[in-house]
């Protein structure tokens, strides 16, 4: 019996990046790897080849460690930097924090510290908020930081801002964790390798995203020091994150780096949220959008903006996307590796239409 396709392959939505398909190139790279027997559990060739290239995109002492999806990254990752009376310093907007349904505190044990920020990013001083109480016994320790790259507003750290706060974090005992599930946006937004905003400003541990990028259920654990970490190895299989089939988690991952395929992906879906913002933007100037605004800057491929309640219920009935703050009129429109300029232009005239009733 044949297959049936259940979903419409033209309509595409602008909620989440998550909403996209699989990449026709990891596709390809899963069926490469298909075939024959391998060695399970992470034995084989594929995830042998994975190492190798991850030490070359990240430094002779990275240890990879494929997991199958984000939150899992995160709770394999921030275990294995601390003790069980460890806390983590973090923004309050943090998907650690806000989306994970408290799995980094229920399952490891470790308490979270979140810090309110206005766009998302820590600094030194916001982290010094919560960095204190070392060696008092009624507190939980402050023992790492997280941020997040793309941050869950949007916005980007420069390599010099992740650098303070990496050296504000060491200064103090602390290790600095980053979420990376949009890291190739980031990376592709400032045209840097993925090393020139992890190992070289001084991040211990890199949650590294695939699934938002076009793959299929793929993320690793990097671990760029691994003096930072302890039995990650066995904690990775205690939170059900250890594939028996591990050969088509990193087949996939190599696939992103494979003819730049993670940048070429991740740059078309910030041109992507460019040309809507542009478009936007022009709308503005002229007076056909009322009731529109920006809530913040939109470097890669989120765009933060307020608009009336009403019009966004009228809007997202004919294109998907969430709201943000619906206290505040806030709504986030995300662009992915498939989105096409079609697209951006339909959504650009229905957002018109609907602001115009």
């Amino acid at each position: 019996m044949p297959v049936q396709t259940l979903h419409d392959p033209g309509r595409r939505a602008f909620a989440s990046d998550n909403y996209a398909g699989v990449h026709p190139e990891a596709l390809a790279a899963i069926a490469a790897a298909n075939g024959g027997h391998e060695i399970a559990y992470g034995e084989d060739a594929y995830t042998a080849r994975l190492r190798e290239v991850m030490r070359q995109q990240f430094g002779t002492d990275a240890e990879t460690f494929p997991v199958f999806n984000g939150t899992g990254a995160n709770v394999v990752g921030l275990t294995s930097m601390l003790p069980r009376w460890g806390a983590v310093i973090t923004a309050e907007t943090a998907h650690i924090n806000t989306d994970e349904a408290g799995a980094p505190e229920r399952m490891t044990g470790l308490k979270l510290l979140t810090v309110p920020t206005p766009d998302g990013k820590l600094t030194p001083e916001l982290v010094a908020r919560e960095a204190y109480g070392w060696g008092d016994e009624h507190r939980a320790q402050p023992l790492a930081v997280s941020i997040t790259q793309t941050t869950e507003l949007g916005t980007l750290y420069t390599p010099a801002q992740i650098r303070a706060v990496a050296e504000f974090a060491h200064s103090h005992g602390m290790a600095l964790h980053l979420d990376g599930a949009r890291l190739w946006n980031a990376a592709a937004a400032l045209n840097l390798p993925l090393r020139a905003l992890t190992t070289d400003v001084g991040v211990d541990v890199l949650s590294l995203g695939g699934t938002k990028n076009g793959l299929l259920g793929a993320e690793a654990v990097v671990v760029l020091d691994p003096a930072r970490v302890t039995g990650l190895v066995y904690l990775r299989k205690l939170t059900m994150q250890l594939a028996s089939k591990m050969r088509f988690v990193s087949a996939q991952l190599l696939s992103l780096f494979e003819d730049d395929l993670g940048l070429r992906s991740a740059a078309h879906a910030n041109a992507m949220a460019q040309r809507l913002r542009a478009a936007l933007e022009a709308g503005l100037a002229d007076g056909s959008l009322p009731g529109l605004a920006f809530s913040q800057p939109s470097p890669a491929n989120a765009i933060f903006a307020t608009l009336p309640n009403d019009a966004a219920d009228r809007i997202r009935a004919r294109v998907r996307f969430y709201d943000w703050d619906r206290a505040r009129g806030e709504v986030r429109w995300m662009t992915a590796w498939d989105t096409t300029a079609a697209d951006v232009d339909h959504f650009v005239t229905v957002i018109g239409e609907e602001l115009a009733r």
